[in-house]
């Protein structure tokens, strides 16, 4: 049963790496397809590719679902809002609501009405 574990991990760690190479060959390809026509830049090798991939997951975050880092703490706030305010009663939803508005100021009261069409 060890062994089993043991070729599983080691599949997965291979069809990682090569996911990784294969991703870093297709940023070198189409960085060097359209970059140097389009901003004449100089043409990539493949380290450079990878490099550049590693930077963008360092900078943005990406290759993974759930909205990076922050993901967990933006869920568990709204969460924790939705709760809060679905036991409010109508009185306290408006107070709510009129203090929010109050903290946001008016940039964002102007920013509702040009989407509603009620632009001054």
């Amino acid at each position: 049963m060890k062994k089993f574990w043991i070729k599983k991990g080691l599949l997965f760690l291979l069809c990682f790496v090569a996911f990784g190479l294969l991703i870093g060959l297709l940023v070198m390809v189409l960085w060097n397809a359209i970059l140097p026509a389009v901003l004449g830049v100089k043409t990539i090798t493949f380290l450079q590719a990878l490099g550049i991939l590693l930077l963008s997951k360092i900078l943005f975050g990406g290759f993974k679902g759930g909205g990076g880092r922050f993901a967990n703490r933006k869920q568990e706030w709204r969460k924790k809002i939705q709760e809060k305010f679905g036991s409010m009663t109508p009185e306290e939803k408006e107070k709510f609501k009129s203090e929010w508005k109050n903290r946001c100021g008016s940039r964002w009261n102007k920013r509702g009405r040009e989407a509603s069409g009620k632009a001054e």
